[in-house]
Parts: structure tokens; C-alpha cells; sequence
């Protein structure tokens, strides 16, 4: 019996396509920009930035020494949002009806930079500055100094909620996510080439 559904953001309710800021970065002069980010293998400048272990000015002073280029703050912030899409409509209808019927909460690997430029469109087109409409609560890596997939991670949320693993189903499209959620005995599903709405449906979860 699931009670609680725990779901990731990028992916799953925020479209995103890496390579855009692959090619935004080699635009910039970033050799083999596909190497240096990608969804699969991060470099540790990443991992810090999504665990609020270095800021965002020192970020960018890091993209500027292995660039060798002196890129402006907003030539940094602009490669590094292209990946950022848009928030359908329709799911996000799906994610208050989800809301009506589960405890959901929202675990994504995300940082300060990326927060605000989402945060940006969702003040755009919703008319929402945060989240809070369509989850119980969020869990933000930058914020909670933890990242998936380590199985600390999903234990924090288990814990902070006071809920039973085997009650609760975590959503992500990504794999490594999936097997450190399967690790702590979570429920999971694997998103891929399905929206989640279409998914919910399927399943009979909504």
C-alpha cells in the first residue's frame, strides 16, 4: 500500500535536456564540454555546488580556471541554465491531485542557481515563488547538504517525515537514483520515455 510518493524534479516534473548546456558550455570555449559535465559523471565541482559546499561566486571562478576564458557571471549562469526547460501544465494539475490523495514530496539534486532560474519561470507561468502547492515538503540538495544517490540521503527524508520505506514510492529517471532508493527498501519506478502523468495513470496510482 503506497502512502507517501517521494519524486525527483529534473526529468520527471521540470523537462531538461543536458546537452543543451553541453553546447552551451563548449560555446563559451569549454573543451570536450561533454566530458566535463554530463548526467552520468559529474566532475567534483558539481557534486559541491549541489551539496552547498561551494558558493556560487566560487563556482563560476572554477568554470572561468578551467575555461582559461574570463567569462562574465551571466555568460556562467546562462550556459548553466540551458538545460532548464519548462514545467507542463498538465502535470502540474497532476501533481495537485497527487497532493490531494498521498503525502508527496519533492528530492532533487539541484543548487542555488538552478533554484533561482526555476524559480524564475514558475513566477512566470504559474504565478507560484516555490513548490509548496504541489508537495507536503521539499528537499533540495543545497539546502539539506546531501545528494542522491547516497542511501543517507533517502534515510534523511524517511526520518524527517517519520514514514516507512515500504510505504512510500520514490519516482526518477535516473538509475544510479533508483538502485540508492532500492538500497534503503523504498519502492521505486524508473522513469523513462513515459511522462509522469501517463505513468500515474497507467499504474492506477491516480
Amino acid at each position: 500500500m503506497i502512502k507517501n510518493i517521494i519524486l525527483d524534479l529534473g526529468g520527471v516534473i521540470i523537462n531538461i535536456d543536458y546537452q543543451l548546456t553541453i553546447k552551451a558550455f563548449e560555446a563559451l570555449g569549454i573543451v570536450n564540454a561533454n566530458k566535463f559535465y554530463s548526467q552520468q559523471q559529474q566532475t567534483n565541482l558539481f557534486d559541491l555546488l549541489e551539496t552547498g559546499k561551494i558558493s556560487e561566486a566560487g563556482f563560476r571562478n572554477e568554470i572561468r580556471k578551467f575555461s582559461g576564458k574570463n567569462l562574465s557571471d551571466n555568460d556562467i549562469d546562462t550556459a548553466w541554465n540551458a538545460m532548464l526547460l519548462d514545467f507542463p501544465p498538465k502535470r502540474m494539475e497532476t501533481l495537485k491531485r497527487l497532493k490531494s490523495q498521498y503525502k508527496t514530496f519533492l528530492l532533487s539534486n539541484t543548487n542555488a542557481i538552478h533554484f533561482k532560474a526555476y524559480t524564475e519561470t514558475l513566477i512566470k507561468n504559474f504565478g507560484k515563488n516555490n513548490l509548496s502547492d504541489y508537495f507536503h515538503k521539499e528537499y533540495y540538495s543545497h539546502l539539506i547538504f546531501r545528494r542522491k544517490p547516497h542511501p543517507e540521503t533517502f534515510r534523511f527524508v524517511l526520518n524527517d517525515q517519520n514514514i516507512l520505506p515500504e510505504e512510500t514510492l520514490f519516482i526518477d529517471d535516473s538509475e544510479q537514483h533508483i538502485r540508492g532508493a532500492k538500497s534503503v527498501n523504498l519502492q521505486t519506478h524508473l522513469l523513462v520515455n513515459e511522462t509522469l502523468e501517463n505513468y500515474l495513470k497507467s499504474s492506477k496510482i491516480l
